[in-house]
């Protein structure tokens, strides 16, 4: 009797918590799922308009809390304009008689109803004017960059006026410049040649740490999860290593000292295509990395808004707030590596080879 209730108490809590985590099966729970998953995907693209958060009111309509950026396109001419004439990619846009529609984050050239015309694949078929304009990452880039230079150009100002010690917020920042130098820099690449590099080192960690953080703000920006940003940081890498690389280097990659003719002729394509790879691994990684962190942050958070109950949510939240606390960890350490490796490949460039140690 005794085991028979402790059983049929143990199964009513089972049921009451799955009755509680299953509550998105409901079909609300689909349609919320649904939206959640287009407002990930939606945050995970670049923007025409700088869109801090939106909201549904009673009567369904959708509003935004931001503000319009300038469309800059060349299509028979100049042509500038705001994006708020997209108005969140909902409408098309008129300018000069031509017609701009968005679709799939790119604007088209379209008739006054925005037909878009497509292939057998579902690729647009319109005209696709030249695009220049000033996107939500562009905006927080240019920040980024404004931020560094007041920041950097004021602890250089205290290194004029005191001397060698900093003073405000350099104090917090000199340790780190100090450390790319001794502890990435010079054992990386060497006391002789590590000054040509430290000034791209420096850029390049507090460029991804501080785009990597801003990432993680309530503004909705993911700048380092957009390949096409991860892709021109790595190409700097590849141009700086190979335009400083010195004749050791090139004879390393297709004339090995030391290694038979027949092993050279197999290694040396190798060795070339190692080239590209070096980069390649580089722009995957960061990108890959920062990517998944916002999809899993904010899919937890989404789970909040599907579970409706207590239990949850809060475990929902838990997790969200220990994945954050991560996050903040992995946003250094991306910049972190990015810069090692840099500093790697910039080593193995400028390296100082002697043929009689093989």
């Amino acid at each position: 009797m005794y085991r028979a209730s402790k059983y049929n108490l143990f199964l009513s809590i089972f049921l009451g918590f799955s009755s509680i985590l299953t509550a998105s099966t409901e079909p609300s729970g689909i349609d919320k799922k649904t939206e959640i998953k287009a407002y990930i995907n939606h945050h995970l693209k670049d923007s025409y308009d700088f869109s801090i958060t939106s909201y549904t009111d009673e009567l369904g309509q959708h509003h935004y809390i931001g503000f319009p950026l300038p469309i800059i396109l060349w299509d028979n001419g100049l042509k500038v304009f705001s994006s708020s004439k997209f108005h969140h990619g909902e409408t098309v846009a008129e300018v000069e008689g031509s017609f701009y529609a968005i679709e799939h984050n790119k604007i088209y050239k379209t008739d006054e109803t925005g037909t878009i015309n497509y292939d057998d694949h579902h690729h647009p078929l319109n005209i696709k004017p030249l695009d220049f304009s000033i996107t939500k990452s562009v905006v927080m880039i240019l920040i980024t960059g404004l931020l560094m230079f007041f920041l950097f150009r004021n602890l250089a100002r205290s290194y004029a006026s005191n001397g060698s010690i900093a003073k405000g917020a350099g104090r917090f920042f000199e340790p780190i410049v100090l450390y790319i130098r001794d502890d990435i820099a010079i054992p990386n690449i060497g006391e002789k040649h590590y000054k040509r590099y430290m000034s791209y080192l420096l850029t390049i960690f507090f460029f991804i740490w501080l785009l990597n953080i801003f990432g993680l703000t309530p503004l909705g920006v993911n700048v380092t999860g957009n390949i096409a940003i991860t892709f021109s940081l790595a190409l700097l890498t590849f141009l700086i290593t190979n335009f400083t690389g010195n004749k050791n280097y090139w004879k390393h990659i297709f004339w090995m000292p030391g290694v038979p003719v027949p092993m050279k002729i197999i290694l040396a394509p190798i060795e070339l295509l190692g080239v590209f790879i070096k980069p390649f691994s580089l722009l995957i990684r960061l990108y890959a990395n920062m990517q998944a962190g916002h999809i899993v942050l904010m899919s937890l958070i989404g789970l909040m808004f599907i579970f409706k109950s207590w239990l949850g949510s809060t475990l929902s939240f838990g997790l969200a707030f220990a994945i954050s606390l991560i996050e903040v960890l992995v946003a250094l350490l991306q910049a972190y590596i990015f810069t090692m490796l840099s500093a790697l490949y910039f080593g193995f460039a400028v390296e100082e080879h002697h043929d009689e140690a093989h």
